[in-house]
């Protein structure tokens, strides 16, 4: 992935390169899939109402992706330096997109606060849909969650119990709260199972 120009405009270029690991048809096959389905995907985040980068080129026999490129700041440079006041509306937001992503069945896959950038219009906007999914499945909406919980208390330590529940409190509001429930149970059971096989390792 690389940022450079296109057509008079800053864009971001993504070029999914042959995993020499694997065999080669597979490699072939998962590549092109995932040079397919992400901007399907950003296009179905878009349609729920989730702010993600424009579209201008898809090239599936080079496996590329040219899309904009987002002007403004990730939210990992600024969730540290916010007052809580900010903060909290920050995560409220972030929380609402997510909720709107599960509820359209879109799973995001690699939710961090680097993948999420604040524009000059003040927007949201998420970007790298690459290991995103279409599903409505419980677990795969507590994983996309748990990772962003992982993501908070690895960079926001600080902060990090306090965003992740201001995200539930958005999250509920856009889901529903009976499904939001549903989903931080799911988030329990995940954390039991990630305990359990670290106690069985010690």
């Amino acid at each position: 992935m690389f940022l450079t120009q296109w057509e008079d405009r800053r864009v971001i270029i993504k070029k999914r390169l042959p995993k020499k690991y694997r065999p080669p048809t597979l490699d072939k096959q998962i590549r092109t899939y995932r040079t397919i389905h992400e901007p399907q995907l950003m296009h179905a985040a878009k349609q729920a109402g989730v702010p993600t980068p424009l579209i201008y080129q898809v090239n599936v026999k080079e496996g590329t992706i040219i899309m904009q490129f987002v002007e403004g700041k990730q939210v990992k440079e600024l969730l540290n330096i916010q007052s809580e006041k900010e903060r909290k509306r920050t995560c409220l937001r972030i929380g609402k997109s997510i909720g709107r992503l599960h509820k359209s069945g879109i799973i995001h896959g690699d939710l961090t606060t680097s993948n999420m950038i604040v524009d000059p219009e003040k927007r949201i906007v998420f970007v790298d849909f690459g290991l995103g999914e279409k599903t409505n499945e419980l677990e795969a909406k507590a994983v996309d969650l748990h990772l962003m919980k992982r993501a908070l208390q690895s960079t926001h330590y600080r902060v990090a119990q306090e965003c992740f529940n201001t995200v539930i409190e958005g999250y509920s509001s856009a889901l529903g709260t009976e499904t939001a429930k549903e989903v931080l149970g799911k988030i329990e059971e995940i954390e039991k199972r990630g305990r359990y096989v670290t106690e069985r390792r010690t």
